[in-house]
């Protein structure tokens, strides 16, 4: 079973940077790939980034491509989300979520285990 905690959110000055964490407490994180998505207040839930099982293959949204990072450390059963360069548009709720285990996907309806979220502010 899979059962997902983000950390590392908080509150930084724009330009600034954040590493978030996404730990897994089961035994099964190898087998998965993990996602980051996020939600704004008042916004739709909006993917961030994505990652293979190994880590060998990895996709960015747009808006972040350049600025953030993911990776994962199996071994910790965890996944990282390195953000870089960060802007008050960036401000949102961060969610991980376990999901395709070859191809990262972008589209939310292929997880099927999500975190519970970490908030992420950016101050102008």
């Amino acid at each position: 079973q899979v059962q997902l905690v983000e950390s590392g959110g908080g509150l930084v000055q724009a330009g600034g940077s954040l590493r978030l964490s996404c730990a897994d407490s089961g035994r099964t994180f190898s087998s998965y790939g993990m996602g980051w998505f996020r939600q704004a207040p008042g916004k739709e839930r909006e993917f961030v980034a994505a990652i293979s099982w190994s880590g060998g293959n990895t996709i960015y949204a747009d808006s972040v491509k350049g600025r953030f990072t993911i990776s994962r450390d199996n071994a910790k059963n965890t996944v990282y989300l390195q953000m870089n360069s960060l802007k008050p548009e960036d401000t949102a709720v961060y969610y991980c979520a376990a999901g395709p285990r070859f191809i990262p996907r972008a589209n939310a309806t292929m997880y099927h285990s999500w975190g519970q979220g970490t908030h992420v502010t950016v101050s102008s």
